[in-house]
């Protein structure tokens, strides 16, 4: 698969295990290639992302990541949806913290880095590498570019995904700033709009 992919992509690969050495962290996660891809300054993914505002909101995705790692996994959508259940995930995490420590809730079972020394991908991001294949492949691309890994960020269900819609990034709205509005409607894919649900499966 990584014969297909350009040299974009593959410089958000490598941007993500830097990401990972850097925050000292055991795995190669979802979130660490949406860090790498916002660093990138050109390529259809940057071109995205800045449109949508996302690259100038950078710091506030980011806290909204770091909160969402808090409170172990979860984002606003998912808290004020439990708020709404009468359930207070503020109050719940603080009791936890003051129990286990600041953080507790934020480790997420990562892989253990091998004694060989490379890290591993976790099966988040392992899934959005193998959506962007079935995102270009439904796309008749025969190759991986950035936006595919972008698309498949966005398709994948989980907090990367959460946080990028709450930043406005949207599958539909990063679909429409790479190909244009003609494309919402299924335009031009050959599966008549499942690419997202393909790339999240």
């Amino acid at each position: 698969m990584f014969e297909r992919f350009t040299k974009e992509a593959r410089a958000a690969v490598a941007g993500a295990v830097t990401f990972s050495q850097d925050a000292g962290e055991d795995s190669i996660t979802e979130e660490h290639l949406l860090l790498s891809l916002l660093d990138q300054d050109s390529g259809r993914a940057a071109f995205a992302l800045t449109a949508l505002g996302v690259t100038d909101r950078r710091a506030s995705l980011e806290a909204a990541l770091g909160e969402a790692r808090r409170l172990g996994g979860l984002t606003k959508a998912d808290t004020e949806a439990l708020a709404g259940l009468g359930i207070d995930v503020g109050e719940i995490v603080a009791r936890i913290e003051e129990e286990h420590g600041e953080g507790a809730l934020a480790e997420d079972g990562r892989v253990r880095r091998r004694r060989s020394g490379r890290r591993p991908l976790t099966a988040g991001a392992k899934g959005v590498l193998v959506g962007s294949l079935r995102i270009a492949v439904g796309r008749g691309d025969r190759f991986i570019g950035g936006e595919h890994l972008l698309l498949a960020l966005v398709a994948r269900p989980g907090v990367v995904a959460d946080v990028l819609a709450e930043h406005g990034a949207s599958y539909a709205t990063v679909e429409r700033a790479l190909y244009g509005a003609g494309r919402e409607d299924g335009a031009g894919r050959e599966d008549g709009g499942g690419a997202a649900e393909a790339a999240a499966g």
